[in-house]
């Protein structure tokens, strides 16, 4: 049996494909492209296409044996989902829901899907449960809330199990210096940082400096790349031994702020970032961080990496790649 994986040639994905066939799974790769990197998957057997289309999924399906999904293909950027939410429903919500349903028709069993900590908001404490109340304050929040609503649906329906796993904020290298993240198709924070340190882009903008934490600037879970590709190995692992529907969360459960990631990055640099500060960008939540017991008890998975591991193993990525 196959496992395919949906926008596996980005960031999360090619991580966890690499992890896959590490240890002897048959996998396949559905990607549009358009974010993704064909060299990241190395050989590994690439369909390119959308996973809305739902012929080209069934013969996917059919063709290569397919048993489970991991689905990673979406949009992610909180504050581009403000200024073009259709974009978000369409292709997160509408996208997913198409790939959903052609995967029921053809005996897809299992689904780990790659969900977010933003479908919080800003919690009412923190570290924050997944029971915490779901209120996102972005449309991309709201666009994996609404998935996360299907796949229950779809359970409830058709005995579809699944796993929703929110991450925190995925970050840095494979720790073997095989694969990283492109800087040129992402805004997160770390990479953003890596261009501004080495040269290839401008000062990093600090979103928020008058935030109520100590140094005043927003505070995330940081988590290491290959940390998140472990735990979706055990979430299918998970449901393969009859685990139920239900949701994870992906985080260290340590809180960093953007000044502390910052000086994590000098740290590995030996030099500042460039940076100035800017006002607080709309839809991003002053602190969260995970609180990962289910996900430790549940799954028996742990973070091995902290953020000095994250920051240090990104720098040596893009110095080289750069």
């Amino acid at each position: 049996m196959t496992i395919m994986v949906t926008g596996g040639a980005g960031y999360i994905g090619s991580h966890t494909v690499r992890q896959l066939r590490q240890r002897g799974d048959s996998v396949v790769v559905l990607d549009s492209l358009e974010f993704g990197n064909r060299d990241a998957i190395a050989d590994t057997p690439l369909v390119v296409g959308d996973i809305a289309d739902s012929h080209l999924v069934t013969d996917t399906v059919l063709d290569h044996d397919v048993e489970s999904i991991i689905h990673f293909a979406a949009y992610k950027a909180p504050g581009e989902s403000f200024e073009n939410p259709g974009r978000y429903f369409e292709n997160n919500v509408a996208g997913t829901a198409a790939l959903l349903e052609t995967a029921h028709r053809n005996g897809v069993k299992h689904v780990v899907f790659s969900s977010t900590c933003a479908v919080y908001g800003t919690p009412d404490r923190t570290p924050v449960g997944e029971d915490a109340p779901i209120q996102p304050e972005s449309p991309y929040g709201e666009s994996k809330a609404l998935v996360e609503r299907i796949l229950h649906w779809y359970d409830v329906c058709h005995g579809r199990r699944s796993v929703s796993l929110r991450y925190f904020n995925a970050a840095g290298a494979a720790m073997d210096g095989s694969v990283g993240e492109d800087w040129r198709v992402t805004l997160n924070l770390v990479p953003v940082a890596m261009k501004a340190l080495l040269g290839a882009g401008p000062q990093l903008r600090i979103f928020g400096t008058d935030y109520p934490t100590p140094d005043g600037t927003a505070i995330r879970d940081y988590i290491h790349v290959d940390d998140l590709a472990d735990a979706h190995l055990k979430a299918l692992d998970y449901l393969s031994s009859g685990g139920a529907t239900t949701a994870f969360n992906l985080g260290t459960g340590t809180g960093s702020s953007v000044r502390e990631v910052l000086a994590a990055a000098e740290r590995a640099a030996g030099q500042a970032v460039p940076a100035l500060e800017a006002p607080r960008r709309p839809g991003d939540p002053v602190a969260l961080w995970a609180d990962n017991t289910r996900a430790r008890e549940l799954l028996g998975w742990n973070p091995r990496y902290g953020l000095d591991d994250i920051v240090t193993s990104a720098y040596q990525w893009h110095k080289i790649t750069s």
